[in-house]
Formats: C-alpha cells, sequence, structure tokens
C-alpha cells in the first residue's frame, strides 16, 4: 500500500513535522506493506522549506511557493514520472494519500486564481499523476478515512482489487473468470445491482470474447461497482437475497428471528455485523454450497470491525 510518509510520522513536512495517522500506522500496518512516499522530499526539496500551493487553472495548476513565488511544477512532474514508472514494479494494492497537500491531496485541493481567491478544485500533481496511471487503483485521503462508510467502502476495495489481481496472477481462464463471479455476486450487488448486471451479461457471452478484452471490461466493471458505497438500503436486499437461499433448511422460527434483525439493521438500530453473524451461523449449520464461498459474507478480516457501526 502506497502511503504518503508524513502519514507514517516520518518529519518531512515543510516545517520539520508529520502527521502520523494511528489508524494507518497500528491498525492497517498489521495487514499492509507500505511504500511511503514524500513527493516534496523525493523531488528535492529540503526540510524545513517554504509552504507551497497550487495557483492558476485548477484543470492544469502550477505548484509554487506561496512567499517568493518560486515555481516548482516542472521539478514535481518529472519526478512523478519517474516515481510511477518505480511504482509499476511495487505490486501496488492501494494508495492513502495526505488531505489538502499541493503534491499528495485527492480531493478539493484549494487552487489560487490570479486575484488571489481559492477555489477548492484542485488535486495534488502527485496524487494527480498516481490516479491517471494507476486508474483501477484504490486511493483514499487519510482525513476520509475517519467516515466509518467511507472507511468500510475503500478497505472493501483494496481488498477485493487484492483478489483481483491473485486471479489475473494465477492462470486466469474463462472457467475461473466464471467462479470469481460467482463468489463475489452478492458483494458487487451490495455496491452496484446495475453492475452485477452489467457484468453477468458479459461473463454469459464471455466464451465468445476475446480473453484479454473479457477480463479488461470486466475488471473495470468490477473496480466501478466497488467504487460506489454499500449502503443500508442495499444491504438490505442482499440480506433478503441471502434469505431466499435459506428457504428449504431454516425453521419458521429462525426465519422470523432472521426477518427481525434485518429489519432492526434496516432501522439503523443494529450493525450490519449482527444479521451477518446469524447468517453465517445458518450457513456453517445448513452447509447452504451457493453461500458458504460468497465473498460478501467476510470480504476483510474481522478483527478490522469494519461492519460493527450503526
Amino acid at each position: 500500500m502506497g502511503v504518503s510518509s508524513c502519514l507514517l510520522g516520518t518529519p518531512v513536512r515543510y516545517n520539520g513535522g508529520h502527521k502520523r495517522d494511528r489508524y494507518v500506522t497500528d491498525t492497517l500496518a498489521t495487514y499492509f506493506d507500505f511504500v511511503p512516499v514524500c513527493p516534496e522530499v523525493e523531488c528535492g526539496l529540503p526540510v524545513p522549506r517554504e509552504t507551497m500551493h497550487l495557483a492558476g487553472n485548477p484543470d492544469n495548476p502550477r505548484l509554487v511557493t506561496t512567499q517568493s513565488g518560486v515555481d516548482h511544477t516542472d521539478r514535481m512532474k518529472r519526478f512523478c514520472e519517474q516515481k510511477v514508472a518505480e511504482l509499476k514494479n511495487e505490486n501496488l494494492g492501494a494508495f492513502i494519500f495526505k488531505k489538502d497537500s499541493p503534491s499528495s491531496g485527492l480531493h478539493r485541493v484549494k487552487v489560487f486564481g490570479n486575484s488571489g481567491k481559492a477555489s477548492k478544485k484542485g488535486r495534488g500533481l502527485f496524487a494527480d499523476a498516481i490516479v491517471n496511471h494507476f486508474p483501477l487503483l484504490p486511493v483514499e485521503e487519510e482525513g476520509r478515512l475517519n467516515d466509518v462508510y467511507l472507511r468500510e467502502n475503500f478497505i472493501e476495495r483494496v481488498f477485493c482489487y487484492h483478489r483481483w489481481k491473485n486471479f489475473l496472477e494465477n492462470g486466469p481462464d474463462y472457467k475461473k473468470l466464471v467462479d470469481f463471479h460467482t463468489r463475489h455476486k452478492l458483494q458487487i450487488m451490495a455496491h452496484s445491482p446495475k453492475h452485477l448486471s452489467w457484468m453477468g451479461k458479459l461473463v454469459a457471452a464471455g466464451k465468445d470474447i476475446e480473453q484479454r478484452e473479457l477480463f479488461e471490461q470486466y475488471q473495470e466493471y468490477l473496480m466501478q461497482a466497488m467504487t460506489l458505497k454499500a449502503t443500508i438500503k442495499k444491504n438490505v436486499n442482499v440480506l433478503y437475497h441471502i434469505m431466499g437461499h435459506f428457504k428449504n433448511y431454516i425453521s419458521r422460527d429462525e426465519k422470523a428471528e432472521l426477518i427481525e434483525v434485518i429489519e432492526d439493521y434496516s432501522r439503523a438500530i443494529i450493525p450490519l455485523v449482527v444479521p451477518l453473524t446469524l447468517i453465517k451461523h445458518y450457513v456453517r449449520k445448513y452447509e447452504v454450497p451457493y453461500l458458504q464461498h460468497q465473498v460478501y459474507l467476510e470480504p476483510h478480516p474481522a478483527e478490522l470491525m469494519l461492519r460493527n457501526h450503526v
């Protein structure tokens, strides 16, 4: 996982400080190897250094120092080109950027116009280079990870992307794609029923499509779907879909109990982990074949507790 160096506690900020993020260093570090990047320092700027900001056109901004007006745009762009080439060999599975940074900010970075007035329409030069060169890569800012829903969506995307990369690296073929799609159906449904429909049609026609084209189209749909949040409403739809697979197994009382917890979840009284725990109990008890292999039931390590919020 690529990560802005300052988020790991490395003193590379303009003032010689850092912005250590405990969720990154204390939680995610258990599951990921980090590839730290500080664009400012790695492009040759000192610590400490004069502050910088983006200026000009938000679609093609310049990176300039705030007091002396020195333009570091070309220096930063040369670094970005070199670094992107290096990172292609790092097998990246995600990237977490420092918010508001003129080099690494991903969303709503200030861009100062000629009048001196700022608009929050920019993106840091390095973050922009990463997004453009790795369009499928799950990316996020550390500040947005404080939102439990955005955090859950990001981490779920990361693990899905990892499974897809493993698929591509282990002799992929049409039969294995069908299996991958089958195991991910409920997860995709929770994010985008529309994409699930498109992907189902694509896989059904897959034998008549050149394999490389098939995989490229599938991965584009997959990561597009995973970018969309799995809302309570969409999760409830999946939970009731799952319940349909139990109709020949569970008793009337068990069905009533499952409906009760699904409805409590739909009213935001209990977290998603509660109905899922009951469902996983029924899957183990009755050995329902289709559900035993559904990624939706465990898309990431339970220890991350991403489904425990209300």
